[in-house]
């Protein structure tokens, strides 16, 4: 995404940072979604139409709007997706078709825990996004930039200049090696040849990046530790609500709404068994929210503790970031979902007994999702496998 926002910045005459838009999309997808640039008339986005769609790129309801768009500021996301080459676990000798159906209903009656999926958090075996978040949250600026150029183990172009930026720390030199289409590298690369491998030279290469781009790696560490304490409240009360736990009682929620409206469950409504699990909401941390009061909350102070955060007050100045925290439900479940059996020439097939394993199958599966929910995630729960 960043390198299709890369690319029309270059069309139009304009920086990545005049972009705004609601969320992330997937690189592996065909995706669609609103975005806002500023300094832009309609009449020129229609302009380079003929040129971006050699990138594979489509410009449609083009429009002037009063307002930049921020990330969260959307209702959900649609996801039509294709399962192929179906087959049942091994060991498992159920009928397939029943199977299916038996997954499925389960996620809609039961819904999904509501981690943030693996493609927050890159997919570098060496260095992964929220390492980058955690340097950024401490101000260890160059720290964050010698993450984000460290190379994997491939024998690449990108790579081979990671590794001799990291052995000579010459920006221009590397500039020279890396690949035009990484964009975001780049873009660093010449903020630090222009402003050198210092503490403020390093900031002012986090510039380069928009404000969006920078905080995701915040939200990347953020959402790791989100992820961890909602095993660790799992593994600890189950699905059980007990005191101390925080709890919203509306429906509909999304991330972002005030603490005013989270409630702390008290040992009566324990007992009485006033909430259910749905409403059970964990906080991703930030300087405006509060914590569990029970083993959950001691858990988070432990975290902050190891990852060296105790007086961390969640803003980091130097970037302009500031990380209220918000609080995120620990169930989730899809909307509209509905699903197809198709075989090899996209027709639907009849599965009766053994006949099932002799045919390669694939699944449609089409469904909403909430604003910050992770169709991986969902995935994962019906296949009970890694997506």
């Amino acid at each position: 995404m960043s390198e299709a926002v890369g690319c029309l910045a270059i069309k139009l005459g304009v920086i990545p940072s005049d972009f705004s838009y609601a969320g992330l999309k997937d690189k592996k997808a065909i995706t669609y979604q609103a975005m806002v640039v500023r300094k832009v008339t309609p009449e020129r986005l229609k302009n380079i139409e003929k040129e971006i769609e050699k990138k594979r790129m489509n410009v449609f309801n083009i429009r002037p709007v009063g307002d930049s768009l921020r990330l969260g500021q959307l209702k959900g996301n649609h996801f039509d997706i294709v399962i192929r080459n179906l087959k049942n676990q091994i060991n498992d000798f159920a009928n397939l078709r029943e199977r299916i159906s038996e997954a499925i209903e389960n996620v809609q009656n039961k819904g999904f825990v509501n981690y943030y999926g693996p493609q927050r958090f890159g997919k570098g075996r060496k260095v992964h996004t929220d390492q980058i978040g955690l340097a950024l949250l401490k101000s260890e600026m160059v720290k964050a930039i010698k993450l984000f150029l460290t190379p994997e183990d491939l024998d690449d172009p990108v790579n081979r200049a990671k590794k001799y930026f990291l052995q000579t720390e010459d920006a221009k030199g590397t500039l020279s090696l890396m690949p035009e289409f990484k964009v975001r590298e780049r873009a660093l690369l010449e903020a630090l040849h222009r402003f050198g491998m210092t503490e403020e030279g390093c900031i002012q290469a986090w510039f380069s990046f928009p404000h969006s781009m920078r905080i995701f790696y915040i939200h990347a560490y953020s959402s790791k530790i989100w992820n961890e304490a909602v095993s660790y409240r799992l593994a600890t009360y189950g699905f059980r609500v007990v005191e101390g736990d925080l709890v919203c009682s509306e429906e509909d929620v999304d991330e972002h709404f005030p603490s005013t409206k989270v409630h702390l469950v008290t040992e009566e409504e324990e007992s009485a068994n006033t909430y259910a699990i749905h409403q059970v909401v964990l906080p991703v941390f930030g300087y405006n929210i509060q914590y569990p009061k029970n083993k959950v909350g001691q858990w988070y102070h432990e975290i902050f503790s190891r990852d060296g955060l105790e007086t961390c007050r969640f803003k980091v100045p130097a970037l302009k970031l500031n990380v209220p925290g918000c609080y995120r439900p620990i169930l989730k479940y899809p909307h509209n979902l509905s699903y197809q059996l198709m075989g090899d020439r996209d027709t639907n097939v009849e599965m009766e007994g053994s006949h099932t394993h002799q045919t390669t199958l694939s699944l449609l599966i089409s469904f909403d999702l909430d604003a910050s929910c992770y169709a991986t995630i969902c995935l994962r729960e019906i296949m009970k496998h890694d997506v």
